[in-house]
């Protein structure tokens, strides 16, 4: 599969937590020889927190952990991933696989199954294998690492073109405080939790419920503000552990929730620009709204636009599809009032194209990879930036050829 040409360089050096440790397996669970699950093993006392998809139909997996949240660590945990198959809209028989998954791993690692945590990715209404998972258990618990991360962000993968990881560090109270993502997403991904999977690890000493509180507080500002193609996953999650090895209680510190949000933002952005087929990564920003929920509902009115996000791939200045997102929004808008800007590129205004719009200067700057379209309402004083990507054919491609 070809690269994603908005892809970083190359996989970032993560920092190594204390208290986690990894390891891959290729189980065949949808393809003979790939890496396709995922061990974490987490020590004993740590924190665990997730925030997951408000899908209706969510996956077995979801309900499973979204019980489990706020139980006993004390004895340690467990998160197991796989890809190729979401073991979602599989009835009972979901329920049932998550089960013997659970039990496996608790028995391998020495865990409460109440402790393990499961995600599963891929193929919407098929019974998952489970039994290719359960007899890599053993193997998996022999060979955890703690320098394996990489390697559990390439087992994830679905659609993706590349895998992805972001790390960060902060000084608190005299001690050094990691931390260490990876993620998953490249279609499906619209908010209404976190938009992909996403597993997240840090040393830093929180009780859970700070940790939980966080945690939702953070999402809303990074992977609920990214969409691709508007659809949100049935099997959606964001899970994050703190083992508390630097000793260091971060509760409350904001010098911490800055940096978690950091590595969130980061990962955010990295599954947008790995949107299936995109070309061009897109800020949509929205201010002057009357209120914060309608800039939300007009900046995703606008980045899921598919006019709006084929003019995008089309390199196509046309600021009218965006006269058309705004208004078809819901929200409180006023056309006379509307001003539209490309970049630096002001093409609209006070409800008619601007004086100094030039189709050259808009259609040059639409070449970039990186884009910047901002929205003011002249109505109020609420704002809020999304991330998008374009519209192309490739998208289609991969989509209309997923269960092959």
């Amino acid at each position: 599969m070809k690269i994603s040409p908005l892809a970083p360089a190359s996989f970032p050096k993560l920092h190594i937590i204390s208290g986690v440790t990894f390891a891959t397996a290729a189980a065949g669970i949808k393809y003979a020889g790939r890496t396709d699950v995922m061990l974490a093993s987490i020590a004993a006392g740590s924190t665990v927190a997730g925030v997951f998809t408000r899908s209706a139909t969510s996956a077995a997996c979801v309900l499973d952990c979204q019980s489990k949240m706020g139980g006993d660590m004390s004895q340690g945990a467990a998160i197991l991933v796989n890809s190729g198959n979401a073991n979602a809209f599989t009835g009972n028989a979901g329920q049932a696989s998550v089960d013997r998954i659970c039990a496996a791993v608790a028995i391998g690692l020495g865990v409460p199954a109440s402790a393990v945590f499961t995600s599963s990715t891929g193929v919407i209404g098929e019974v998952l294998p489970d039994h290719k998972i359960t007899k890599c258990i053993d193997a998996l618990a022999g060979s955890l690492g703690e320098d394996a991360l990489e390697n559990a962000a390439k087992a994830i993968m679905t659609t993706d073109t590349y895998a992805k990881g972001s790390t960060a560090s902060v000084e608190i109270n005299g001690k050094t405080v990691k931390i260490s993502g990876i993620a998953k997403g490249s279609g499906m991904v619209a908010p209404n939790m976190a938009t992909m999977l996403v597993y997240i690890f840090t040393d830093a000493k929180i009780a859970q419920p700070d940790l939980q509180a966080l945690l939702a507080d953070l999402t809303d500002k990074t992977f609920n503000c990214i969409t691709v193609d508007s659809d949100t996953s049935t099997s959606d999650a964001l899970i994050c552990a703190a083992t508390g090895a630097s000793s260091a209680d971060v509760s409350g510190n904001p010098d911490f929730a800055q940096a978690l949000g950091q590595v969130m933002l980061d990962l955010a952005h990295q599954v947008v620009k790995d949107g299936e087929g995109a070309t061009k990564f897109v800020a949509v920003e929205v201010t002057g709204a009357a209120s914060d929920g309608d800039a939300r509902l007009v900046a995703m009115s606008i980045a899921n636009s598919p006019l709006v996000k084929t003019a995008i791939a089309g390199e196509d200045p046309n600021w009218g599809r965006i006269v058309m997102a705004v208004g078809k929004s819901g929200a409180k808008a006023d056309r006379d009032r509307l001003s539209i800007w490309f970049g630096p590129h002001l093409v609209a205004e006070n409800g008619w194209v601007a004086k100094t719009y030039t189709e050259d200067a808009s259609a040059s700057y639409m070449k970039q990879s990186e884009l910047v379209i901002r929205t003011d309402l002249g109505i109020g004083g609420a704002k809020t930036t999304v991330w998008t990507c374009d519209l192309t054919h490739g998208y289609i491609e991969i989509n209309a050829d997923y269960r092959s």
